[in-house]
């Protein structure tokens, strides 16, 4: 942890640890203390449409290749 503040990598690292259900008690705190809640609203709200478009689209490519059309 580089200061007080996390850095928008530690936002998304934490994010990412949020999707999982994971995160250490000491970055838990930190990010409750010191994060701006902004940054993992916005974080957070990108990395849900980019697995939504991801799943979408790897659904798309099993259904073209199983049916061939």
């Amino acid at each position: 942890m580089d200061g007080p503040n996390p850095s928008t990598w530690e936002v998304f690292k934490s994010v990412m640890a949020s999707f999982f259900g994971v995160q250490k008690e000491e970055i838990r705190q930190r990010d409750f203390t010191h994060g701006k809640p902004s940054q993992f609203i916005i974080i957070g709200l990108v990395l849900t449409i980019a697995f939504i478009v991801i799943i979408y689209y790897l659904v798309k490519l099993i259904l073209y290749l199983s049916l061939g059309t």
